[in-house]
C-alpha cells in the first residue's frame, strides 16, 4: 500500500477508549528512539493511563546527542545531560516521576537493530515491562524515515519475543513525512485515542524539549529544530497507533 493512501487509513482508524489499548487494567511502556519521540507520540496516552494510576514507564533508546552534532557549546556529554533533563521535564508535565524514566544511551544515528547490543537492548525493554506489569508495549512506526526509528520497532520486536501476549502499537512520528508513492505494507489496524483534554499538558511536554524546540543550542546552523507544523500535527485531538502483528 502507497505510504498516502496508508496514512489516510491511519487517518481513519476507529476510535478506542483506553481499556482497548492498554488492557486488563495493566501498566504501558513507550519506547521512543530520541527524547522528545515518547511526547510527540504518546503523550495524551501517557496522561490517561497516570490518571487511572496504573504504571508508565518511559525508555529512550538513543542518547539524543545526533541533533547538534557540531556544537562546541554543547559537546556530546554535555548534550545527553540536557536532553535527558529536558525528557524528565517533559514527563513531569505529563505526571510521571524522572524514576520512570529509562535511559539507554544508545549512539543517535546508530541505534543497532540486530547483534549483541539490540538483544541487550530488548532484554531491558522486557525487563522493564514486567516490573511495570505491562499489558501494552509502544513504539515508533517501523516505516518512520530515520533510522534509529526503525531500529527501535526492531528491538521492541525482539522484547516483544520475551513478552508473550503483550498488546504492542507503532506510533507514527516521521512517517507522516514519507513521499507518497512510498510502499508501506498492506493496510494498517488499530485505533485512534481520543487526547482533546490532555491536548495542553502533552504541548507543555514537548516544549520542555527546548533544545528542539525553541533553537536552545545556537552555535550549530545544520542542528536539529522541530518545526511548528509538525508540533501542531502531532498534538492534535488524537493520537494514532498501529497494531504490531
Amino acid at each position: 500500500m502507497r505510504a498516502d493512501a496508508f496514512l489516510e487509513a491511519v487517518k481513519a482508524l476507529p476510535v478506542a477508549d483506553l481499556a482497548t489499548l492498554v488492557p486488563n487494567g495493566g501498566g504501558l511502556v513507550v519506547v521512543a528512539p530520541h527524547p522528545d519521540d515518547e511526547s510527540l507520540g504518546c503523550g495524551g496516552l501517557i496522561v490517561q493511563v497516570l490518571k487511572q494510576g496504573r504504571a508508565v514507564r518511559v525508555v529512550i533508546v538513543s542518547d539524543g546527542c545526533g541533533s547538534h552534532p557540531n556544537s562546541k557549546a554543547y559537546p556530546h556529554d554535555r548534550l545527553r545531560s540536557l536532553r535527558e533533563a529536558e525528557t524528565v521535564r517533559a514527563m513531569a508535565e505529563l505526571g510521571l516521576g524522572a524514576e520512570h524514566v529509562h535511559f539507554l544511551r544508545l549512539p543517535d544515528g546508530g541505534v543497532p537493530s540486530e547483534g549483541a547490543e539490540a538483544e541487550a537492548a530488548a532484554d531491558k525493554v522486557a525487563e522493564i515491562a514486567r516490573a511495570a506489569g505491562a499489558s501494552a508495549l509502544f513504539v515508533t512506526w517501523r516505516h518512520d524515515p530515520h533510522c534509529d526509528h526503525t531500529a527501535s520497532a526492531a528491538i521492541v520486536d525482539l522484547a516483544r519475543a520475551r513478552l508473550p501476549g503483550l498488546a504492542a502499537y507503532a506510533y507514527p512520528v516521521w512517517g507522516w513525512t514519507l513521499p507518497p508513492e512510498r510502499e508501506v505494507g498492506p493496510a494498517p489496524e488499530g485505533f485512534r485515542l481520543a487526547v482533546e483534554a490532555e491536548r495542553a499538558a502533552k504541548r507543555r511536554a514537548v516544549e520542555a524539549h527546548a533544545s528542539q524546540v525553541f533553537g536552545l543550542i545556537e552555535d550549530d546552523p545544520s542542528g536539529f529544530q522541530l518545526q511548528p507544523a509538525m508540533i501542531d500535527r502531532l498534538c492534535g485531538p488524537h493520537e494514532w497507533y498501529i497494531t504490531l502483528r
